[in-house]
């Protein structure tokens, strides 16, 4: 990030293409339906566009990240009551016996059900440790976190 906003425009395009899928995936797992997550995604991006000259290295750019993500989740959360559906479709699995890729797709709807069950912020807390490999520390912060500490 600092040597895109020192100029170098290929920085640029490499921290979009080492951060474009996981976070794109991170909304998935929040918003629906999927053109709202888009939506959502590109707000950040633009967000780092437009916070370039203003960025501060006081933490790995994925944590900055995330939380640039987790601010524009909780706007979405404050204008629309969270869609609680499952997904019609689940990419399935390229390789496999018939038994074990209907397996596999069950066991996906259960999880992604039971994601829905729980409120926005352990939601988050989950899919950022286990998409992003986040520790407590790295994790963007939140009310809930903030009342309790």
């Amino acid at each position: 990030m600092l040597a895109w906003a020192g100029g170098d425009a290929g920085a640029f395009e490499r921290l979009y293409r080492r951060h474009k899928d996981s976070l794109y995936r991170y909304f998935l797992r929040h918003v629906r339906p999927p053109d709202l997550a888009g939506e959502a995604f590109q707000d950040v991006w633009q967000k780092v566009i437009q916070s370039r000259d203003r960025y501060r290295a006081d933490a790995p750019f994925a944590a900055w990240l995330y939380t640039l993500a987790h601010h524009r989740l909780m706007d979405h959360y404050r204008s629309q009551r969270p869609n609680d559906e499952m997904p019609d479709d689940l990419p399935a699995p390229e390789q496999g016996h018939p038994e074990r890729l209907t397996e596999q797709a069950q066991q996906s709807y259960r999880l992604l059900a039971a994601l829905q069950t729980l409120p926005p912020e352990q939601r988050e807390i989950i899919v950022l440790r286990e998409e992003q490999d986040f520790t407590l520390e790295q994790m963007p912060p939140s009310r809930a976190w903030a009342a309790k500490r």
